[in-house]
Parts: C-alpha cells; structure tokens; sequence
C-alpha cells in the first residue's frame, strides 16, 4: 500500500514545481532556434520524437526512485550499475553541464538587456562585449556569495521567478493565437532550407527544395540540442519522491509534468510560424521570444517579455548555482572526489566546490567575448554533457531488468539509453570531445581522492583514464583549430 506523509507535497504542487523548475532560458530562445533547421512539420515531427525518447527517460527515473530509494542522483544510479568509474563521469559530466548551463544563462540575459540598448551588451557574432562580461562576472559572484550564505531556498525569490516566468510566456501564446494565420502556417510546412550566412551571421537566402525523408531526418537531427536542452533539469521530477505525499504521486506527477511542458513548449514553438516565414524567424535576434512578440504587439511586448527573462534568468541560475556543487559534495560522500569538496560552511553550503566552481565559471565568463554564437556554444556543451548522464540511467534500468526478468523495465531502459546515445551521436559528440578537456582534470582529483581514501584504481580504471585523457589532450589541438575559426577579436 502506498503510504501517505501528511506533511509532503501534494500531486498539484509536484506538477506546478516540475513546470516552474524545468521552463528556464532556453524556452525564450525556442521558435528562432527551431527556425533555423526545421519547418514547421519538422519541428511537429521532431518534439513527438523527442517527447518520446523524454518520457522513456522520466519513466526510467521514477522506477528507480521508488525501487531504489537508498540511492540519490543520477550519478548514484550510474555507481551503482556499472561501478565507481562510471559513477565518477556521470557525477563529474553533471558538474560540466551544471555550470556550462550557468554560462549560457549568463549570455542569454544580457542579450536580453541589450533589447533596451542595442549593440551595448551583445555584438552581431552572438559574442558578448566587455561590459557585459564584466557585469555577468559581478552577477555571478554576487549568486554564489548568496547561495554561501543559504539563500538560495528562499520562497519568496522562488514565487518571483515562477511569475516572471509564466505571465510573459502567458501573454505570448495569448498574442500567438490572436495573430497567428494559417497561410503563413502552412506555406513551406513540408519544406526546408538550405542557408547561406554573411560574416556577422544573418542569412541572406535561402534555397527551397521539396520534402524527403532525408531532408525530415535532417531537420529532426537539427532539432535535437535545442529540444533536449529546454527539458534538461527534468531529472529533478523524479526526485521529489521522499516529498510527496505518496511515492506514487512522484511518479504522477512527472508525467502529468511532461504533458504540460511538452503542450506549452510546441506552442511557444509552433505559434511564430502562423505569424513569421520561417525565413523571417530564423534571422530574429536572441532572444527569440522578446523579439517576436515586440513585432506581435509593439514595443510594451518586448520590453515585458525582457524584463520576465532577466528576473527568470536570474532565478534559474540562482538555483543552478547549487547544482553543480552538489554534484560534487556527492562524489566527495561517495568517496570519489576529495574530502576537500564536501566540506561545508557554517551555513550548511560546500563552500570549497563553491569557489572552484566559480573560479571555472569566470574563466569561461571571459571566453564568451572571444566565441561568436557564445550561447549555443554552452547551451550544446551543456547538453552533450547531461546526456550521457541520461543514458546510464536507462542502461541501469535496462540492466536491472534484465537481472529481475522484467521485460518492461528492458524496454523502457534500452530505449531511454538509446535514444540519448543516438542523440550524441547525431549531434553532440563534437562537445563531448570538448568536455573530455575538463574531463582530464577530474581524472586527477579522481586519483587524488582513490589516494586520500587508502584505495587504488584497478587496471580497467587506469587504462580508461588513459585513453579518454589522450583524448581530452586532442581535443585541446582540436578546439584550438576550430576556436581561431570563431573567435572575433573584438
């Protein structure tokens, strides 16, 4: 019987904290990214793939969260499966794609504040200026000083947020279906473009060529990153299972938020085009959404739109400045980081991982004024990254079901994994490539920490740490010759 805890959290309030917790940045920047690559057809087609592969990951999560309530994190489920190795670069690649998430929220608001002064925050490439790294670094360890000090639970910060983010996003569907047409809708929905771009970004034409099941599957691949990227931070649903009220409204919930995310995601994404060509769209300017509802009703609609996404912006990466460092403290209680990183403050908070965290994000703060395009950059590295965290967490489920004979635990586990793996492999394993850079530096600390704890790493461990280092010292060559091609020297 499913036991009930009086003071837990309700089915309706799990819903709600799932929708507030997943929308953040990227749902702002959507229909423009789409846009890019896919027609509307595409992109219909590429969320019922998507939101597939998505809830085969939720139903992942939620089974093991009732049938494995000793273990916490994604990384633990990773531990546990496939050993300490494993469980390191699940934990490590969640600290990656933490912080680089923190980053990219970092540049889409002050694109957003450059709304209101044009050229002053964002240059043409998608760089930010100097201003605008010097204002994100203060923004960034102004968050970091708060979240030392506790605050980063606090209710009221929380209740901003979820206005800030749900009235402008409200207003937009609202405008979207007041003035949406659908011959603009339906012109090109079976076709796709191929683009050709100026130096600072803009395209300039666009060669039109009928529908194929090539051309679909392009268009879907194309969508992958940007679909994904706005459900990162879905993981979160699962875990609210020692919250509820019920387990089973853990499990519930997360579906129930899925639904609704899936709903308000294809409309924010799928109304522009009844209002926009997709030509039109793809040349709007980050963020997409304050642009297109400034052309939708006039000015008052950017400027609202804006200002939500800068206080949204603001408390998503309030909170996501603890992600990171929990990953870490965890590895740390797991015995596969140093005790230095689980070491807490008087407040409670992991102040060592909190500066070394911050000290990494400040260096790539300063990055984003060299790399043309600086939001994609960290929002697909952060995404490559996540996923392989993903797919460990169908393959222990996948793996538990085969030992427990369970066929639907199999299915749903292989197709969790798989559908993550094959989305790597289509479209992010050039940042996976990237992240093996930061991934050498944490086979180090894994050492140091196997030291610390009077144990070794067996052979498989060194041979893998080995390889995947050759790699991550490639990858530096790599980056550098693709890094010259991006770089705009202000």
């Amino acid at each position: 019987m499913d036991a009930e805890n009086k003071k837990g959290i309700g089915l309706a309030a799990l819903v709600a904290i799932i929708v507030s917790g997943a929308i953040g940045g990227g749902v702002f920047n959507l229909s423009n990214d789409l846009a890019t690559n896919a027609s509307p057809g595409g992109v219909v087609i590429s969320w019922i793939v998507i939101g597939f592969g998505i809830l085969m990951l939720v139903l992942s999560l939620n089974h093991l969260v009732v049938n494995k309530p000793e273990l916490s994190g994604v990384s633990d489920y990773a531990r546990a499966g496939f050993g300490n190795m494993v469980g390191f670069i699940s934990g490590w690649g969640y600290w990656l794609s933490a912080w680089a998430g923190n980053i990219a929220f970092a540049v889409l608001m002050m694109t957003s504040v450059d709304y209101f002064f044009p050229g002053v925050f964002q240059a043409k490439n998608g760089s930010l200026t100097i201003l605008s790294v010097i204002v994100v670094s203060i923004v960034s360890w102004g968050l970091t000083l708060l979240v030392m000090r506790g605050v980063e639970g606090a209710a009221a910060i929380n209740a901003i947020v979820l206005v800030a983010k749900l009235i402008p996003l409200f207003v937009f569907v609202i405008a979207g279906i007041v003035t949406f047409k659908a011959g603009v809708f339906s012109a090109h929905f079976w076709q796709n473009f191929v683009a050709n771009t100026n130096a600072d970004g803009v395209i300039k034409s666009l060669t039109w060529s009928n529908m194929t099941g090539g051309d679909l599957f392009s268009q879907v691949k194309g969508s992958l990153m940007v679909m994904i990227w706005v459900f990162v931070g879905i993981e979160g649903a699962a875990m609210m299972g020692d919250r509820a009220k019920r387990k089973s409204d853990a499990g519930k919930a997360s579906i129930l938020g899925l639904i609704a995310l899936l709903v308000i995601y294809i409309l924010l994404s799928l109304l522009p085009f009844g209002f926009m060509s997709q030509q039109e769209l793809a040349n709007t300017g980050q963020p997409g959404l304050v642009h297109i509802l400034n052309a939708m009703v006039g000015g008052w609609g950017g400027s609202l739109m804006a200002i939500g996404l800068v206080i949204s912006l603001l408390g998503a990466w309030l909170s996501w400045t603890m992600l990171p460092v929990e990953a870490t403290q965890q590895l740390s209680e797991q015995k596969l980081l140093p005790s230095w990183f689980g070491k807490l403050n008087d407040k409670g908070a992991p102040k060592n991982s909190l500066l070394l965290t911050q000290l990494i994000v400040q260096i790539f703060l300063i990055v984003t004024y060299f790399v043309a395009d600086a939001y994609n950059v960290f929002v697909y590295l952060c995404t490559a990254v996540i996923m392989i965290c993903y797919a460990l967490v169908g393959l222990y489920l996948f793996k538990l079901g085969i030992q427990e004979k369970k066929t639907s635990n199999i299915i749903i586990g292989f197709i969790a994994a798989a559908f993550q793996i094959l989305a790597l492999y289509y479209s992010g394993w050039q940042f996976v490539w990237l992240s093996l850079i930061l991934y050498a530096v944490g086979f180090i600390l894994y050492a140091l920490g196997k030291k610390e704890y009077g144990t070794k790493m067996s052979t498989a461990e060194l041979i893998a740490t080995f390889v995947l280092t050759v790699l991550g010292i490639l990858a530096v060559f790599g980056v550098y010759g693709n890094w010259l091609a991006r770089c705009t020297w202000n």
